[in-house]
């Protein structure tokens, strides 16, 4: 075990709080959805993000997060919409964060559903249209009119 899960184990136990905390430990990526769909919310507290991509695998099963206003979670997440954001290294923001969460059915559900709807936009199939389409601009100068891309069967 490293130093900081010692520590986190010393805590559980200081606080009696072995029934309600558990940790898991690392998870193969198939198991991923159960553990975030069977989660009320995910809690990404980050120094530093390029992307998110645990909030953002969260969010398309339907489970807000609350993050750090770092980095990409800035981004992938909208606070008040698809999650809620705290400034960093913030613990009284953050636990007032997973309070109201915790407490507030509809929030919860309301985030949830929204953050689906936004992790959708993050689709292998939506990125390839993405990259397509800035590719066919780039080589055309503008939107294009007609495909510019071998195999494409898309009218610009």
């Amino acid at each position: 075990w490293s130093a900081e899960m010692k520590r986190l184990r010393r805590l559980q136990g200081e606080l009696g709080i072995g029934e309600l905390v558990t940790f898991q430990g690392s998870q193969d990526q198939r198991k991923l959805p159960v553990f975030y769909s069977a989660s009320d919310a995910v809690i990404v507290p980050s120094h530093y993000e390029s992307f998110g991509m645990v909030a953002l695998e969260a969010m398309a099963c339907g489970t807000p997060v609350i993050a750090s206003n770092v980095g990409g979670l800035r981004y992938t997440i909208r606070d008040g919409e698809t999650g809620l954001l705290v400034p960093r290294e913030d613990p009284q923001a953050l636990a007032e964060k997973i309070a109201l969460l915790l407490d507030d059915e509809a929030l919860r559900l309301k985030l949830g559903q929204q953050a689906t709807q936004t992790a959708q936009r993050y689709s292998w199939s939506t990125i390839a249209h993405e990259i397509r389409d800035l590719y066919a601009e780039v080589i055309c100068g503008e939107p294009c009119r007609q495909p510019v891309l071998a195999g494409s069967s898309s009218a610009y």
